[in-house]
């Protein structure tokens, strides 16, 4: 079996997700989605913290356990999915990257629903963490990198070749066709540096 790694870059309800083998500059894209995490038909679960800013603790609390509970299982059934079909065409996870945002660790709930930032940072981790948790679920070993440390990471990894890594993976659009955009390059990016990393 040949190693692969695959990077997530995470948005409200969904996840941009690359698949990369092949390490020392020779980066090959051997799978990319979008996995989505929420039942589109359901009530409040895109944006779980603005559907429950004006709700009762407890009930707010509830409604999070469930969007939670959903998400991660949405998630195990597109990660699950994703790791069979690479196993059949000769492919083993060796890891996953999930890019993070910069921001602090979040305060109790009461809090975050007292202001609109904390409710958009609160729900980006919210969908992070359910990537996190499925991954875990999996034993696919996960690592976080932080967005804005994505090019010091690849600096230390590839070395001298981190700009041309950097070049090819920005131009693989041009082969594989769209979607290629920031998502698809960020998420393949932190792919190739945990695989580089095994």
């Amino acid at each position: 079996m040949k190693s692969a790694a695959i990077g997530l870059r995470i948005h409200s309800g969904w996840g941009a997700l690359v698949a990369v083998a092949g390490v020392n500059g020779a980066q090959e894209i051997i799978d990319r989605r979008k996995i989505i995490v929420i039942d589109p038909k359901a009530a409040g679960v895109a944006q779980p913290y603005h559907f429950i800013e004006e709700m009762e603790l407890r009930d707010a609390e509830r409604h999070l356990s469930k969007c939670a509970s959903d998400s991660k299982r949405l998630a195990v059934e597109g990660l699950r999915e994703v790791s069979a079909k690479l196993s059949d065409r000769g492919f083993t996870l060796a890891g996953a990257a999930i890019l993070l945002s910069s921001a602090r660790p979040l305060p109790d709930l009461d809090e975050i629903l007292g202001s609109h930032a904390l409710i958009h940072a609160a729900e980006g981790e919210f969908f992070r963490h359910a990537f996190r948790q499925a991954l875990e679920r999996l034993e696919i070993p996960v690592t976080g990198i932080r967005e804005r440390d994505l090019d010091d990471h690849a600096r230390k990894t590839f070395g001298k070749d981190a700009t041309e890594v950097h070049q090819r993976i920005d131009g693989m659009g041009r082969l594989l066709g769209p979607p290629w955009t920031e998502d698809e390059k960020t998420a393949a990016l932190a792919a190739a540096i945990i695989l580089n990393g095994h």
